[in-house]
């Protein structure tokens, strides 16, 4: 008898708790939770970003032009559960480009024209001269109204061309009498290449390379053992922090565009307005480039020396001077680069 009373108040029991899961499972999270709703913000700035903007003033402004910059790897965004039509990278990196760009020096180095919405531009200027032909009886365009667009020097190209997923990866765990932990780690790269063209003779003036990390990493502990004859304890938690896959390619781009201005200047095609700043910066981003680090002891390597950035600085002055006399302080808006093809 008492077990039958007891088995069906178990069974009462059991039904009313899966109820109240059932229950709790379909409720859902209110839209101002603090976990799910957050307030719009800017984006968040980067080191390669404050870094570009620190660049300070040109010798003269460089117009430049982007068509585009695509994503080269065709690969889609991996997944533990089969194949997906996500792209493993962003499709509008040429955005990313064009920012980065107007960043440098804030907005004091290049002279950035539209390329990639050409024919939207067209179209409207069509339509702009077509009112005018139609209301005012303009038989010509007029250039005050309707002035020519403006010409690049430069032409970038490039994209993303590599994107490695677990490049890195491993993991650590540890139990004792049922209660433990683990982590786990992953680490992807992503490649971009840049160059800079001249228009005038088509050649590739700059060319750099740069490679940013993407990581994730996940902590988590569970516990499960008897706390008493017959009491179970079982517990699970954990969290996983995902790098943002464009947070790292923003600042891979903007990495790009920093060292592009940085050969640019150590060969000569375009200079800082402050030739003493300008030459510690390139000294600065080639012991970078060329891993040259200031130790203790110094050896012999068969990478660039100090005596050779030395000359670098001495070769940019000499360079930014001739095109300084070339060009004049200030320059014409096009004749920045155009000329370099004479060089």
């Amino acid at each position: 008898m008492m077990r039958k009373i007891f088995g069906s108040f178990g069974s009462k029991a059991l039904l009313g708790g899966i109820g109240a899961l059932l229950v709790t499972g379909c409720t859902t999270v209110p839209a101002e939770h603090p976990l799910v709703s957050t307030q719009p913000v800017m984006a968040k700035q980067t080191q390669t970003q404050e870094a570009l903007r620190a660049l300070g003033s040109p010798a003269a402004k460089v117009p430049i032009a982007v068509y585009g910059f695509e994503d080269k790897t065709g690969q889609f965004r991996p997944s533990e559960t089969g194949q997906t039509l996500s792209r493993a990278v962003t499709q509008g990196a040429d955005a990313v480009l064009i920012k980065a760009l107007q960043d440098t020096g804030n907005r004091k180095w290049f002279t950035v024209i539209e390329r990639g919405g050409l024919n939207n531009l067209l179209k409207e200027r069509q339509i702009i001269s077509e009112m005018r032909q139609r209301y005012l009886g303009e038989t010509s365009v007029n250039a005050q109204a309707l002035p020519p667009l403006l010409f690049a020097g430069v032409i970038l190209e490039g994209g993303i061309i590599g994107y490695d997923s677990n490049t890195m990866t491993g993991g650590a765990a540890a139990r004792y009498l049922g209660i433990g932990g683990q982590t786990e780690y992953r680490q992807n790269v992503v490649s971009v290449y840049l160059r800079a063209v001249s228009v005038k003779t088509g050649e590739v003036l700059v060319s750099v390379t740069t490679e940013k990390t993407i990581a994730s990493v996940g902590v988590g502990g569970n516990a499960f053992r008897f706390v008493s004859f017959d009491e179970l304890l079982e517990a699970d938690f954990g969290f996983t922090s995902n790098e943002p896959g464009l947070y790292a390619l923003r600042q891979a781009i903007e990495k790009a565009v920093y060292a592009m201005v940085m050969e640019g200047a150590d060969v000569g095609l375009w200079a800082f307005d402050d030739n003493a700043r300008g030459a510690q910066l390139i000294s600065e981003y080639i012991s970078e480039r060329d891993a040259i680090y200031v130790t203790a002891e110094p050896q012999a390597t068969p990478s660039r020396t100090a005596s050779d950035s030395s000359a670098s600085q001495v070769r940019y002055a000499d360079s930014s001077a001739a095109r300084m006399n070339g060009l004049g302080k200030s320059g014409a808006l096009n004749r920045a680069i155009v000329n370099v093809g004479t060089k």
